[in-house]
């Protein structure tokens, strides 16, 4: 008797130690993605003239070569690009350094209006989405959407950017 109860006891422990590795991922997968998402809002707000030409959905697929696009809004595209794919880490086997399924979006949701009166500024939506590991509620941001088959495993965090007008009061 004693044997069974030891039994159910340490099946219970597995299963604990199992679920609490999935958390672990999970939340290194959030953490991961909130450094991407701050390294392109970042990128883009270093080239305000240029914001307008980040817009792009669905990087982090394909191969990408960023040779002599280095500093242009393509350039930093093709970086981050490689970064959703997990250019940053390496080991001997591949890139492991991101979310698994990595994409990242960059949608306008405000042009910029200089005229006199209105001086909106441009407002832009960095978006990276994932591939959890446990079904949740479906986000509500499009980034990824159907990447991933079942979309509650589609995880996705955001950031807004503002890109004031030089001149407007």
């Amino acid at each position: 008797m004693t044997i069974v109860i030891l039994a159910f006891g340490l099946l219970g422990l597995a299963a604990l130690q199992i679920r609490m590795q999935t958390a672990e991922l999970e939340s290194f997968q959030r953490a991961q993605a909130l450094v991407l998402v701050n390294d392109m809002a970042n990128r883009i707000q270093a080239n305000r003239i240029n914001s307008a030409n980040y817009i792009s959905s669905n990087l982090g697929t394909g191969v990408a070569d960023c040779t002599g696009a280095s500093g242009s809004a393509d350039g930093d595209k093709c970086e981050w690009s490689n970064l959703l794919k997990g250019a940053a880490e390496q080991t001997s086997s591949g890139k492991i350094g991101a979310m698994i399924g990595a994409r990242g979006c960059i949608t306008q949701i405000q042009a910029p209006n200089p005229a006199i009166g209105v001086c909106n500024p441009g407002i832009y939506q960095v978006a990276v989405a994932w591939q959890g590991l446990i079904s949740t509620s479906s986000p509500s941001n499009n980034c990824g959407t159907g990447s991933y088959g079942n979309d509650a495993l589609r995880r996705v965090i955001s950031t807004q950017v503002a890109i004031g007008l030089f001149g407007c009061k």
